[in-house]
């Protein structure tokens, strides 16, 4: 029986291993030193992202906070995701593509609604994904912050306009994130077919956590 690729070069034993179906919400506590494996089963999958601190969930991911510190809007191996207190979260141990937006935003019905049409009022989308996790755990919409959108491709103009466009994954690419401290992590598969952002058909994604070496 052949190994499987997907589980090469993690520091140590498999902890927690899943398939999040397409346009599906999906939380996790993940403890210090382990590392969380995102993989794009299908490609160009966008996975929205929230991180809070799993001793005090009023500390969580500030977009803000990483960008000024790494000086940088765009996230890439070695980048540190830092809280509102500007501490170390999460840090990008390894990236198979060159880089992950954090300032795209989440779908929402209402977002959906001006960009797209009227029309598109009633499709699910990831901010009803987050509330629907963070519910589980007694958080509600206003804890949903500024999120990352993993393997998603929105390209800043020289006159600062934003694109949300095609994106620069592929099947089987991943992402490996090592926890700094313990995190809880809330992903939105994103369910947006609208965009181009994962080829108008969202897709699963498989998440995995190891333990440290």
């Amino acid at each position: 029986m052949s190994a499987d690729p997907y589980l090469s070069g993690l520091p140590g034993p498999v902890v927690h291993d899943v398939v999040v179906p397409a346009r599906a919400p999906w939380l996790h506590h993940v403890a210090a030193g382990q590392t969380l494996r995102i993989v794009d089963l299908e490609g160009n999958q966008a996975v929205d992202f929230l991180l809070y601190a799993a001793a005090d969930d009023a500390e969580r991911y500030s977009a803000q906070d990483t960008i000024a510190a790494q000086g940088n809007l765009f996230l890439r191996e070695g980048t540190v995701l830092r809280s509102n207190e500007g501490r170390a979260m999460m840090t990008i141990a390894a990236s198979a593509v060159d880089y992950h937006d954090t300032i795209g935003g989440a779908c929402s019905c209402e977002s959906n609604t001006l960009r797209y049409g009227h029309h598109t009022k009633a499709q699910h989308a990831c901010v009803e994904n987050f509330l629907e996790a963070n519910l589980i755990e007694g958080r509600g919409k206003r804890d949903i912050v500024s999120n990352i959108n993993f393997f998603m491709n929105v390209p800043v103009e020289a006159d600062g306009a934003l694109g949300i466009v095609d994106g620069i994954s592929a099947p089987g690419l991943t992402v490996d994130l090592r926890a700094d401290m313990g995190v809880i992590v809330v992903v939105s598969n994103c369910p947006q077919i609208n965009n181009p952002c994962n080829a108008f058909n969202p897709t699963p994604v498989r998440m995995i956590v190891a333990a440290a070496a």
